[in-house]
C-alpha cells in the first residue's frame, strides 16, 4: 500500500537529478505530458532499450501546446529535457491508437488553459480517463472525442488496482494449452479497451467463462475461469489490435497448437516494442520448429504444429520471456531462454507462480 499527500497538479519541484523510466515507455511519455506545464526544468532518461523506442509522437503535440522540449534527433529519442512553459489547449486528432499518447497529451490538457480536445479515430486503453474521472476531474468523451478542462481541482480519494489482465494472460493461455487442465484468477480487471486477447482467444474456442463481475474505482472485474480447450485458426483484423496489442506474441504461441490458420494483421507497432516483437515471435518459434511466414505488420501460422525445446531469446523483453516460458510448457524436450530474468520489468512474481501452477497440475 502506497500513500501520497498532494498539493495541487502544480504542486511539484525541480527534481534535483534525471527521471529514470528505466525500461517504461508508459513512464516516460506519461512524465512529458505531466511536466510540460510545470515551471521547472527536468530530464527523462530511461535504459538502453528505451531509448531506442519513438517519443516524438508525444513530442509534437506538446510542443504545439506550447510546451519546450529538446532532445537527440529532434526529440525523437531518449533522454529529453523539458523547460516548464505555460501551456495552452489543443485540439487534437490521435495518429494511431495509442493510450500512452492520449494520456501524455491528457495530462498536459489538465496543466492548460481552457478545454483540450482529443479526437480518437479507434479507441485505446481508457484507464487513464476513467482514473481522473473518478477523482472529479473535469473529463468528458462524446462518442470519439475526449475533453479536458484545464486547471480543474481533484478529489483524494482510495484507489485500489485491479489484478492486471495483460499479466493474467499468460496464465490463461497456460491452461488452455495444458492437458487437462483448469485455472481459476479472481478480482482481474475486465476494462472494456483491454480484453481484445479474452474475445480472440473465446473465438478460437477457449473454454473461459468470466462471472462475479463487479464494479470498483471506476474500473469493471471479474473472475476467470479457464480450462484446456482444443483451438481454431483466426484472423485478427487491424481494428483489433490496440486492445490486445501486448498480447499478439500469445496469440502467436495459441494459434501454433490451434487447427487452422490464424492471421494477425496491422501490428506494425511491435515493431518498436521493448524489442520487435514480430522478429522475435518468429526468430523463436523457428527454433521450436514453428513454420510460420513474418509480414511487415504480423505474421500468418498454420496450426497445429509440435514444438521442440530450443534455446531461445527474450531480447530483453519481459512480454517475449514470458511467452517463450509457456510455449516451454508446451513443448517436446527442455527449453532455454536468454536473459529470462527481464520478466521482472512486468511481472515479478511470474515465475513463482508459474512453479506453483505446474505443481498445482
Amino acid at each position: 500500500e502506497v500513500s501520497f499527500t498532494g498539493k495541487n497538479l502544480f504542486g511539484y519541484r525541480e527534481p534535483e537529478n534525471t527521471l529514470d523510466a528505466q525500461n517504461s515507455g508508459t513512464t516516460a511519455r506519461l512524465l512529458l505530458g505531466l511536466l510540460s506545464g510545470q515551471s521547472f526544468f527536468s530530464v527523462i532518461n530511461g535504459d538502453s532499450s528505451l531509448q531506442t523506442r519513438p517519443m516524438k509522437r508525444v513530442v509534437d503535440p506538446l510542443r504545439k501546446m506550447g510546451a519546450r522540449i529538446e532532445g537527440r534527433n529532434d526529440a525523437y529519442h531518449l533522454p529529453l529535457a523539458i523547460k516548464g512553459q505555460s501551456l495552452k489547449r489543443i485540439k487534437f486528432k490521435l495518429p494511431l491508437p495509442s493510450a500512452q499518447l492520449k494520456s501524455a497529451v491528457i495530462l498536459a490538457g489538465l496543466l492548460s488553459e481552457g478545454e483540450t480536445e482529443i479526437n480518437e479515430p479507434v479507441p485505446s486503453r481508457d484507464h487513464t480517463e476513467r482514473m481522473l474521472d473518478y477523482l472529479g476531474a473535469e473529463i468528458k468523451k462524446d462518442k470519439k472525442v475526449i475533453r479536458v478542462q484545464g486547471k480543474n481541482k481533484f478529489k483524494a480519494k482510495k484507489i485500489i488496482v485491479s489484478g492486471d489482465f495483460s499479466s493474467a494472460c499468460f496464465f490463461v493461455a497456460a491452461a488452455l494449452l495444458a492437458e487437462d487442465s483448469e485455472i481459476i484468477i479472481p478480482d482481474i480487471g475486465i476494462n472494456p479497451t483491454r480484453i481484445g486477447f479474452l474475445k480472440a482467444a473465446e473465438r478460437m474456442g477457449g473454454n473461459i467463462k468470466v462471472h462475479e463481475k463487479k464494479e470498483r474505482c471506476n474500473e469493471p472485474l471479474a473472475t476467470l475461469s479457464v480450462s484446456s480447450s482444443d483451438l481454431k485458426g483466426i484472423k485478427i483484423k487491424p481494428e483489433e489490435i490496440p486492445v490486445l496489442i501486448d498480447e499478439i506474441p500469445l496469440i502467436a504461441l495459441l494459434a501454433t497448437q490451434a487447427n487452422g490458420v490464424t492471421e494477425v494483421h496491422g501490428a506494425s507497432e511491435l515493431r518498436v516494442k521493448e524489442s520487435d516483437r514480430i522478429r522475435a515471435i518468429v526468430v523463436n518459434f523457428r527454433r521450436m520448429g514453428v513454420d510460420l511466414e513474418e509480414k511487415e505488420d504480423g505474421f500468418i501460422i498454420e496450426g497445429p504444429q509440435r514444438l521442440k525445446g530450443a534455446s531461445v531469446e527474450s531480447f530483453g523483453d519481459h512480454r517475449i520471456a514470458m511467452t517463450m516460458a509457456i510455449a516451454g510448457l508446451v513443448a517436446d524436450g527442455e527449453t532455454e531462454i536468454k536473459d529470462f530474468d527481464c520478466f521482472g520489468i512486468s511481472f515479478p512474481d511470474f515465475y513463482s507462480l508459474l512453479g506453483r501452477w505446474q505443481k498445482d497440475g
